[in-house]
Parts: structure tokens; C-alpha cells; sequence
């Protein structure tokens, strides 16, 4: 039996495979892909790479200690001879703010607008929308503490959507403060939950000390029902004037533009770098964890990466929970598009001819050429089977004369052009 692919992965396979069911349309995955650059850069943002692992220490301190990703979820990258402290990265954020201060982008206009996409890797239990390796779509801004900007970004991620002909999303938005916000916040967690230690989880057990906005996130049934139980005061109940005041900015903005969202006082993020703007994307289409994605304000990220104090906001959108979807709504991508011209030769002294012309013919277009010689009817089936918009065959008297015979394969309509030609016949057809 041939070896599979791992666990919680999923190859991205061209048009017309036949196990397309089990895997990602590669067309589909680039159209997301396409969608988000054109709104991204339109918007002003420039495309950013970073490297699949990083220190394990950035991600340590960018996603924080007390998450499941760090204790649970992080795939460690061994190499010989070093130190072996690499993983691969489990979010994008970390790494683009690494980059900025490395790369001294800070003396870059700003507010600085940067994007990117990419695998992710969590080593986390595989179910649907949920993959150990997955692809996102980041979208960070840095520079500039301004509600506008986060509102900006909301209705960024938004638009992604929209334009891919989502329907049934629903922005879901919160704050969590400043850190005073939630010093206060946390303190209150820490009274109301102590009381209550022997029902936590472990896990929660352990974020009650560390980190207790970590609670309402986890995904034990015994938290939920507690949390449910005691009647936990939402986050929002003590945000502080300022905070308060961003937070009624940012809704305001988004109405103006009619972006639509619900205001969920659930929403947190539980690291300590986080502040007031938080929201999630949701689709009831991809399962129990409905999110497509989130985003939030991090200003406390930057120093705690041994950088100045940088604010800054962001969002990562999932590709493949994206898909799922658009799927359940039935959205249509566009179709691949064949080649604009298929070329072959009739005899096999001329093959090398037709190769040379298809090469130079790749100047107007995507060219496709045979590898052998071919009879007219099996070069005009082949153009078919490949969806060319034209085909073209050359024999030893086109050869001689310096034309080739082309047809038309949706009008059925046959000319002859000039190989000197060709360039300027092709990108009329382009």
C-alpha cells in the first residue's frame, strides 16, 4: 500500500482529481488567496514572509505560556548540532512583529499595513475545520492606537468574506480593556472561581493562578457548565472610561459603513499582550467552533518581544474553514481556465519547431504544446480535454511557408497566422 499523507493534513490537488472529497481544490485555496491580496492591497498593505519556524522562545512570549498551544499543541523543530529550541509556527502574528523590529520597519510611514498567508501547525486533535497543519490569511497594522484602524481592520475582514460570496458570516465583537481593565477583571475571575477549584478542570485549575480570562475560553464541558452556573460577569463590565470610549468608537465607525456585528461580551483574549478591540468572524457551516477567524488589538506585543511599545492591531482568517463554508452555502468559484492555445506537430521532424513556437507564444499567454507528433483530430481532442480556447497544428508545409493552422475551439471558425504573427493574434485573444 502506497504511504499517506499525516494526519490532520490535506493535500491541495489540481482540477478534476478524482478524490477532491478528501482533500482542497487548488484553484479554490488560490481564489481565497487572490481575493484577500487584491482587498488587502488595495487597502494599502504590503505583502510580508516570514520563515514556517521560529525560536521557540518568540512564540513562548508572542501566543503566551498559559495557552493550549504552548503547553500542548506547538511541534518542536529538532536540528543537529544547535540548540533545538525551534518550533513551527503556530499563528502568524509573532513572527510579522519579529520582523518589524528586526527589520527596522518602524521607519516605514505608518500606520504600517502588512500581509501575508501561509501554513500553520498545531499539534491538535483532527476534526472538521480543524487541521494540524492549515493555512491562514494575516492581516497586521502597527503603528497607530487609533479606533479608526481597528475598525478598518474589522471591516477588512469582512470585505475578504463578502467578496468570496460568503453570506451567512456574522462579525462578533468585544473589548477587553486595558491592562488595568483587566487586572480588575481577573481579580474577580480569581474570587468568584477559587471557591469552585475542586470543579475546574486541571487545565483551568492552572489558568486560575496564571491567567484567569483563560477559563472562559476552555473547552471543557465542566467549565462551561460552571461558568454558566455562577453567572460569570462579562468583561465588558469593567472596562475603564478610556477603553469604554475606543470600544464605542469602533462600533460607531462600523455602522457607518454597514458592516454588520453583534456585540458578544464572551469574547476575550487571554494573553497579556491583547488590549480593548477583540471580534471574531462565525459560520454556523463549519461545525461546534464556528469561528473563520479573529482578530484584536495587541500594543503590548512589541515590548513583550523586546521591542519598544508598539500599537498595533491584526486578524488571521482560516483558508480552509473559509472553504468549508462557502461550501455549505453553495458559493461557486470561478472556473480554471484552460490554456489559451494548444500546439502540436503532425510530423516528428517538426516537434521541435512547435516547441520553440509555443515557448516564444507563452509572451501572450498560457501556451501548452505536445510532446510528439499528433494527427489533426487527436490535437483538436487533446485542446479539448485540456479546455484550450484555441489549437493549432503544423505540419512541413506550414513549416515551409511559416504559418500554422488554428481553430477556434469555441466558434469551430479556422484560420492560418503567420508564426510572425502569432504574438499579436494571441493577445487580441488573451
Amino acid at each position: 500500500m502506497p504511504l499517506q499523507r499525516p494526519k490532520g493534513t490535506q493535500d491541495h490537488l489540481p482540477d478534476g482529481s478524482p478524490k477532491l472529497s478528501r482533500d482542497v481544490q487548488a484553484s479554490a485555496f488560490r481564489h481565497v488567496q487572490e481575493v484577500a491580496r487584491r482587498a488587502l492591497e488595495r487597502a494599502g498593505a504590503q505583502f510580508i514572509g516570514t520563515p514556517l519556524f521560529e525560536e521557540a522562545e518568540l512564540v513562548q512570549r508572542g501566543v503566551g505560556g498559559s495557552t493550549d498551544i504552548v503547553r500542548k499543541e506547538m511541534f518542536t523543530v529538532y536540528y543537529f548540532g544547535d540548540h533545538g529550541g525551534y518550533v513551527l509556527r503556530p499563528e502568524a502574528t509573532a513572527g510579522v512583529v519579529r520582523a518589524y523590529l528586526e527589520g527596522g520597519l518602524k521607519q516605514l510611514p505608518a500606520p504600517l499595513k502588512l500581509w501575508t498567508h501561509g501554513p500553520m501547525f498545531r499539534a491538535e486533535r483532527q476534526q472538521k475545520g480543524r487541521l494540524r497543519q492549515f493555512h491562514q490569511v494575516d492581516y497586521e497594522v502597527l503603528g497607530s492606537p487609533d479606533p479608526l484602524v481597528d475598525a478598518e481592520a474589522v471591516a477588512l475582514m469582512w470585505a475578504v468574506a463578502v467578496q468570496l460570496g460568503l453570506q451567512r458570516g456574522r462579525i462578533k465583537l468585544g473589548s477587553i480593556g486595558d491592562p488595568a481593565d483587566r487586572e480588575a477583571y481577573n481579580g474577580y475571575l480569581r474570587a468568584l472561581f477559587t471557591p469552585h477549584l475542586e470543579r475546574l478542570s486541571d487545565d483551568s485549575k492552572d489558568r486560575l493562578t496564571r491567567n484567569p480570562m483563560r477559563i472562559l475560553d476552555s473547552k471543557s464541558a465542566q467549565d462551561q457548565d460552571l461558568i454558566g452556573e455562577l453567572g460569570v460577569r462579562p468583561m465588558l463590565d469593567f472596562l475603564g472610561e478610556d477603553a469604554r470610549t475606543h470600544f464605542g468608537a469602533v462600533q460607531a465607525s462600523l455602522r457607518a459603513w454597514e458592516v454588520p456585528f453583534d456585540i458578544d461580551p464572551s469574547i476575550v483574549r487571554g494573553l497579556d499582550y491583547y488590549r480593548r478591540t477583540a471580534w471574531e468572524l462565525h459560520h454556523e457551516g463549519v461545525g461546534a467552533k464556528s469561528a473563520l477567524g479573529g482578530g484584536g488589538r495587541y500594543d503590548g506585543l512589541a515590548a513583550q518581544l523586546g521591542g519598544p511599545e508598539v500599537p498595533a492591531v491584526g486578524w488571521a482568517l482560516g483558508i480552509e474553514r473559509l472553504l468549508l463554508a462557502l461550501e455549505d452555502e453553495g458559493v461557486a468559484f470561478p472556473e480554471v481556465q484552460g490554456p489559451l492555445l494548444f500546439l502540436a506537430a503532425m510530423d516528428e521532424q517538426n516537434v521541435g519547431l512547435a516547441a520553440q513556437i509555443g515557448l516564444q507564444a507563452r509572451k501572450a499567454g498560457r501556451v501548452e504544446f505536445a510532446y510528439r507528433a499528433l494527427k489533426p483530430g487527436s490535437v483538436f481532442k487533446e485542446a479539448d480535454r485540456r479546455r484550450a480556447r484555441l489549437a493549432a497544428v503544423i505540419g512541413s508545409e506550414e513549416a515551409a511557408r511559416g504559418v500554422l493552422n488554428i481553430k477556434d475551439l469555441k466558434t469551430g471558425e479556422s484560420r492560418e497566422v503567420a508564426v510572425s504573427e502569432l504574438h499579436t493574434f494571441l493577445e487580441e485573444r488573451a
